[in-house]
């Protein structure tokens, strides 16, 4: 068997990537350097993507004239050849919720430590985003083209944005709040329990529960997840709405415990 024949053998079978040490173990007696100018060849083809160091997606016909493969298509396989557990976050996982606003340019890849290979040269359309443990309980699973993909629930996806606002392409507190002005109603702060801090801080739901009463004038669901914050005896002390501007506060909202240093501003949906 040629590896061409042993690539479209595993798209009948529904298996769309494989890695150079599957290629390797397939065909033991090939010279590394003959298989992997195999690979190359095929890639110049179109007929294979390589997405990440010695990690390839079988492009599918409908995505050979773009020779670009979306990474829902192939991201849960590729973390389980990483073994790392993932979610999809932040912009991305809104969308999901119909709350990007603007398609994302970039696919935000939450992993834990230690960091992989992130080099953009091999794969540009991938962010990735390293935290200490991944919140398995805060997580929704949905169907993609070829498996499951993980993705941050809309509770954590909230709270995400408002503490990574300045990081990760996310934009600043702008967009969030754009963004947030589409997610609220997904959103169902009754399904948080206190495992939640392990994960987000305190200032985070202070600054989400400030945005979501004063710019966005949803009244429950800044009730609901103060009476969360209450229900878990989390003491508030006064913290910048802010991380990021250098402008004293104009005032300071007294049930939040904010300082307002920045003026926020939605765009037209």
């Amino acid at each position: 068997m040629t590896i061409s024949k042993w690539i479209k053998d595993r798209e009948q079978r529904g298996m769309v990537t494989f890695s150079v040490e599957d290629v390797v173990h397939a065909f033991p007696s090939m010279d590394m350097a003959q298989l992997k100018n195999t690979l190359y060849r095929y890639s110049l083809n179109k007929d294979i993507l390589s997405v990440y160091k010695g990690f390839y997606v079988i492009i599918p016909p409908h995505y050979k004239r773009s020779g670009v493969v979306p990474p829902s298509y192939y991201v849960n396989q590729l973390m389980r050849h990483l073994e790392k557990p993932y979610y999809v976050g932040l912009l991305n996982a809104a969308e999901i919720y119909g709350a990007a606003h603007q398609r994302p340019q970039l696919y935000t890849i939450v992993t834990s430590y230690p960091k992989v290979n992130t080099s953009t040269k091999k794969n540009p359309y991938l962010r990735w985003m390293f935290i200490e443990n991944i919140p398995e309980d805060f997580l929704v699973s949905r169907n993609s083209e070829t498996s499951t993909v993980n993705y941050s629930s809309a509770e954590l996806t909230a709270l995400d944005l408002v503490q990574y606002a300045y990081g990760h392409n996310v934009g600043g507190l702008d967009r969030v709040s754009t963004v947030l002005s589409e997610l609220c109603k997904s959103i169902d702060f009754s399904r948080l329990d206190s495992k939640i801090f392990n994960h987000i801080s305190v200032a985070t739901f202070q600054r989400l529960g400030f945005i979501l009463e004063n710019i966005l004038q949803e009244y429950e669901q800044a009730e609901s997840l103060h009476h969360f914050l209450v229900a878990n005896g989390k003491p508030l002390r006064y913290t910048n709405l802010s991380t990021k501007s250098s402008l004293p506060a104009s005032g300071k909202d007294r049930k939040w415990k904010i300082r307002i240093n920045a003026e926020i501003e939605i765009d037209d949906l």
